[in-house]
């Protein structure tokens, strides 16, 4: 029997926290591992009112003695996202609690003027010249933040409802977490899982960031029956009647929003839908309470006080009065600033209830209410809130006017995507509104060029590419080159980064339609010069980038002028004119810094570095690359001019025989997340190490990698060459002499060695090399060709082709003692231990052959030192084998033992071995049985420290063990 007071409420919400311990206990787990240096995420998936929200909020109550807990939620309206609201939202939490100076004062330098894209406080936006580059900083500012404030206490980063993330938004979580390391950084994002249908674009991020390490998915279950009545007693303030939880149970289904709706009205119909149950406790509230909240609807999830003041046109004291009853009936929950729906079940039920009429008129008093005050605006967007209402108010000019104005607002934030989504709400009403262009104040080709660049930054070339077809369909090239050349610039580009062919195509015929001197041309040139550079035609470049300083100069133009230089030293080092290249990068580096380039400035240090090595300085080029490092870390720009430096500095460590310095400045690298091609840079020269030391674990799947990335069409250029000379490396290392062969032959034939020096020689090398373990006459006699054909440029080339010509004589047979002295002198000037311990191999094995064995010795000996220094396991093999064949010691002196201590049988079956003989083939050959000659291959294996029968026939042929 139910008591007279079972329908009475104690509480809207229960004081309790029911049925979640374990949930809180991973959320408690995952921040002792963030305190403890290992920074993470949580990532809550529930349906709605399933309790996202009570769950975060009571850790973060707990949390937040100890710690700095900062939260923002995504928001929506309609279909619009507000770009990084939860990340401005936290901005300002922090900038309420410490003031912008102190928060600024965290920052690198001049690190607030990018967060002013987010909030206002930190100051006036640094003007931009590179998209790319600016987000990515843009994304580097929040991450140092968040790293800087951990250094003080942990941090914990609460996003709810991600569900509604923008793109921006997504973007900056997963980089985010991809980019914490060692920081005491939670991060708590919540979402509906019941939202995410299968072309949700949150979904695939969720999966992505589940395979973060650190991340850990927690799904909320619905409450049990015991929870149920949990929840119950603690809303009813009493132990409830048993017959009422089953009532609610079942009603609810143990979804703890549907539980407070059906606390105090169990007999009610089942039939009742679940938005008539959402909206039980709206309907518990005075009427005119219930108007403000509809018409509050229109606004969003959170609204604030005076917008809705400004909207009803009631005065403060009595739009408070209303809205306390929906405060204390838990309809609404408020903070300084605004009022937010407690939950967006409850925002939509109320906003389905508007009539089509009220609907538009609600829209159109908000817009014209943020209008006349855009500080109203508690998303801290305005211009995206206006353009939505306007929409939803269906007025097309108003419209129009505020996408636009949006537009350019998510641009100055980096938001491209959204700015994007603007563009295209531009141009869908563009013929709906007469005068288009008198609104704008641009025309419709300009709007399609914004969205070819939108598109081009937010990673999206083919929408890019069809917004560019439009714009040039809408343009006389004989009235308007200048434009049609601007358009085909961004159409080059595109196509440069899709991997479509034809990008010089069109920035050739765009520098033909503006022939006479403009600031336009003198862009124009820079792209185009860079290009052709890029491409080793360093004679057609190089006229065409006098002609830019000449135009730089007459216009003032120092950032085209840095450009410039840039190029000429790249030029200038390709022909070996090193002493000019690195005059003129120090002039870039002046016309950078004085018009405040910094991207300039960086890319000429990086230069420097890559300068110096090509010159054989690597000692110099590791100090240069560092400070270029250092640099791009201190810009907030570690992520793309800081992982051009890394790989240099990794270069320049891995010449220098310090392959473990080189193999943490590639890890710490990689740790950034750089974009393909210049992680493309990094995997290069892990995958040389690895070759080197013989782990063919590590180095099978970086080849793997390197290959797609270039069989997609889209590696940088510095990176193709480099491939085919690993490619080649990688089939000898595996001791496939076929392989190495025909991977020499591809390299010769898929590719013009007519242009960087610097990057053929090393082909070259490898390639003689293939033909020595495995001849091959014709591909030899193209190499030889190839190589007198190609300059040697300063001490590295010439130890290169120093080394080639001794190779080419042991490919064909006829060792030169007297090549590989000389090889060896070069390499020992240039202080590189790795292809000086293979000159000096290859010097004692033709010592060996002239008879001079304590020469050989000598050499084997000092090789040897080297090759364990270096970790260098198959050198070192080699070096073993060599010796052992000579019968000479690596200390000095000769050896009594057989080759690699072979035996004299095992030495019969290795050479049946080498000629594919099978065991059972090798036991009638010697008359031994199968098993016997089964345990000698395995002996033999053992002893040549190699994994297969074709690995031991190929070490055979190499070491000429077999006859």
């Amino acid at each position: 029997m139910r008591g007279i007071l079972d329908g009475v409420r104690a509480h809207e919400v229960s004081p309790a926290f029911v049925g979640r311990r374990s949930e809180l206990a991973v959320l408690t787990d995952a921040l002792r591992r963030a305190e403890a240096g290992t920074p993470g995420a949580v990532l809550i998936g529930g349906e709605a009112g399933g309790g996202k929200t009570r769950l975060v909020g009571e850790f973060a109550e707990r949390a937040c003695r100890e710690t700095l807990v900062l939260t923002g939620a995504c928001l929506q309206l309609s279909t619009v996202g507000f770009p990084y609201a939860p990340f401005t939202a936290a901005l300002r939490q922090l900038v309420r609690e410490a003031g912008a100076a102190e928060i600024a004062a965290l920052m690198p330098r001049d690190g607030a003027r990018d967060l002013a894209r987010l909030l206002p406080e930190f100051g006036e936006p640094a003007a931009e010249r590179d998209p790319d580059s600016a987000r990515v900083r843009l994304f580097e500012q929040m991450l140092v933040l968040l790293e800087r404030l951990a250094e003080r206490r942990p941090l914990v980063l609460i996003v709810e409802d991600a569900h509604w993330a923008d793109r921006s938004t997504r973007d900056l979580l997963i980089f985010l977490l991809r980019n914490l390391r060692h920081a005491a950084v939670l991060l708590v994002i919540t979402f509906r899982s019941d939202e995410l249908h299968r072309s949700h674009p949150m979904r695939p991020v969720i999966a992505e960031l589940e395979r973060i390490e650190g991340v850990v998915r927690l799904d909320l279950p619905r409450l049990t029956r015991t929870e149920t009545a949990g929840q119950l007693a603690g809303i009813l303030g009493r132990e409830p009647d048993p017959t009422v939880v089953d009532a609610v149970y079942e009603r609810s289904a143990g979804i703890p929003l549907l539980v407070e709706a059906t606390a105090d009205s169990p007999d009610c119909g089942l039939s009742e839908s679940v938005r008539d149950l959402v909206l039980a406790g709206v309907n518990r509230l005075p009427e005119e309470t219930q108007d403000v909240l509809r018409l509050a609807s229109t606004a969003g999830v959170r609204f604030g006080h005076a917008l809705l003041a400004a909207v009803t046109g009631l005065d403060d004291g009595r739009l408070s009065s209303l809205l306390r009853p929906a405060v204390d009936g838990n309809v609404l929950v408020a903070d300084e600033r605004a009022y937010a729906f407690r939950h967006a079940l409850i925002w939509e039920a109320l906003h389905d209830e508007l009539l089509p009429g009220e609907h538009s008129r609600a829209h159109q008093r908000f817009a014209e209410a943020l209008e006349a005050d855009p500080a109203l605006s508690a998303g801290g967007r305005p211009t995206v809130e206006i353009a939505m209402h306007w929409q939803n108010a269906h007025d097309p000019e108003r419209a129009l006017r505020a996408a636009w104005r949006a537009a350019r607002e998510s641009e100055a934030a980096f938001a491209y995507a959204e700015q994007l989504q603007m563009l295209e709400r531009v141009l869908e009403l563009w013929e709906r509104v007469p005068d288009a262009a008198e609104c704008t104040g641009v025309d419709h080709v300009r709007v399609l060029r914004k969205a070819a660049e939108a598109a081009d930054a937010s990673g999206e070339p083919d929408r890019g590419l069809a917004f560019v077809r439009s714009a040039l369909a809408e343009v006389d090239e004989e009235r308007d080159p200048e434009q049609v050349a601007s358009i085909l610039g961004r159409r080059a580009r595109l196509k440069r980064d899709r991997g479509h062919a034809g990008h010089l195509d069109d920035l050739w015929r765009a520098e033909r339609l503006v022939p006479a001197p403009s600031p336009t041309r003198a862009l124009l040139l820079t792209r185009l010069s860079r290009s052709l550079i890029l491409l080793g035609r360093d004679d057609e470049a190089l006229p065409i980038i006098e002609e830019t300083l000449e135009l730089a100069d007459r216009f003032g133009d120092d950032c085209v002028a840095a450009d410039a230089l840039n190029n000429l030293a790249i030029a200038d080092a390709h022909q070996g004119r090193y002493t000019e290249a690195l005059e003129g990068l120090q002039k870039a580096t002046a016309r950078a810094e004085r018009s405040g380039d910094d991207d300039g400035r960086l890319r000429a240090l990086v230069n420097v570095s890559d300068a110096l090595q090509a010159q054989g300085r690597s000692e110099d080029a590791a100090v240069a690359a560092q400070k270029a490092l250092t640099t791009a870390e201190n810009l907030g720009r570690a992520r793309t001019h800081g992982v051009f430096a890394a790989g240099n500095l990794a270069e320049a460590q891995l010449s220098l025989g310090r392959w473990d310095d080189a193999l943490e400045t590639l890890e710490r690298a990689d740790e950034l997340s750089p974009v393909p091609g210049l992680r493309g840079q990094l995997l290069l020269n892990r995958a040389a190490i690895a070759i080197a030391r013989g782990e063919g674990d590590v180095a099978e799947p970086i080849v793997t990698e390197l290959t797609a990335m270039s069989s997609a069409g889209d590696p940088y250029p510095q990176q193709i060459l480099p491939l085919a000379g690993l490619l080649i490396e990688w089939r000898l290392a595996e001791g496939d002499g076929p392989g190495a062969v025909a991977a020499a032959e591809r390299a010769i034939t898929d590719h013009e060695l007519t242009g960087d020096a610097r990057h053929i020689w090393p082909i070259l090398l490898a390639g003689i090399r293939a033909c020595a373990l495995h001849p091959a006459a014709a591909l030899a006699a193209r190499l030889r060709e190839v190589a007198a054909a190609t300059p040697a440029h300063g001490a590295v080339m010439t130890a290169e082709r120093a080394t080639f010509e001794a190779e080419s004589a042991r490919a064909g047979g006829r060792p030169d003692r007297a090549a590989w002295t000389a090889a060896v002198a070069a390499w020992d000037a240039l202080g590189r231990p790795y292809p000086l311990a293979r000159a000096l191999l290859r010097a004692a094995e033709a010592a060996v052959a002239d008879g001079d064995r304590d020469e050989a010795s000598a050499l084997l000996g000092r090789a040897a030192g080297l090759a364990d220094r270096l970790k260098a396991r198959p050198l070192r093999a080699d070096l073993d084998l060599i010796a052992r064949r000579a019968r000479l010691r690596l200390d000095g002196g000769p050896a009594g033992q057989a080759p690699l201590g072979l035996t004299p049988r095992e030495q019969e079956v290795l050479r049946l071995l080498a000629e594919g003989r099978s065991n059972r083939e090798i036991a009638e050959e010697l008359f031994i049985s199968a098993k016997t000659a089964s345990v000698h291959v395995s002996n033999i294996l053992a002893k040549l420290n190699v994994p297969t029968r074709g690995a031991a026939a190929a070490a055979a042929h190499r070491l000429r063990l077999t006859g």
